[in-house]
């Protein structure tokens, strides 16, 4: 497929927004946006929320392309949408069904892209009025990872491994 970015990648131990939007946003730490993050296969990014959460192996890892943001690129902070990886240079939602790699120079991350991961009501607080909607057929993908490896920021080759199949 060819070259793309990782623009940013978010780590977080704590799911953050819970509670009602409307009572504001709660506090959203540096730390979290991280330079590099593990990977373990069938079980998410080390460290994170959802690593190892039988609930959520099949969605462990969520992808965002920068470039479905409102706002654009330049506003990019994943600690504003919860995703774990934003992309700069592909429409990651158009791979729902796919099995595709980043590889940021270290080998392959292999990733099962699941389904679509819907916005919610707290993207029109973080993001601004009108985001939610905005990202309804945007708001990334949920993945579970196949291998083990490591995701860094900055260039990276995507690879489609296997398409979608066909629908009917």
């Amino acid at each position: 497929m060819g070259r793309v970015e990782v623009l940013q990648l978010l780590v977080s131990a704590v799911h953050r927004f819970e509670g009602r939007p409307g009572e504001g946003v709660p506090p959203l730490p540096d730390a979290e946006l991280v330079t590099t993050a593990r990977v373990r296969a069938g079980l998410g990014i080390v460290g994170d929320r959802y690593f190892n959460r039988p609930a959520h192996r099949n969605a462990s890892i969520t992808l965002m392309a920068a470039e479905r943001l409102p706002r654009g690129p330049a506003a990019a902070d994943l600690r504003l949408t919860r995703r774990n990886v934003l992309l700069g240079g592909v429409d990651i939602d158009a791979w729902v069904g796919a099995t595709i790699s980043l590889d940021c120079g270290t080998g392959p991350v292999v990733l099962a892209v699941h389904r679509a991961a819907r916005p919610c009501a707290w993207m029109d607080t973080t993001l601004g009025p009108g985001a939610r909607r905005a990202l309804r057929d945007g708001g990334g993908v949920r993945c579970r990872p196949l291998t083990d490896g490591t995701l860094a920021v900055g260039p990276a080759e995507f690879t489609v491994v296997e398409p979608a199949p066909a629908k009917h």
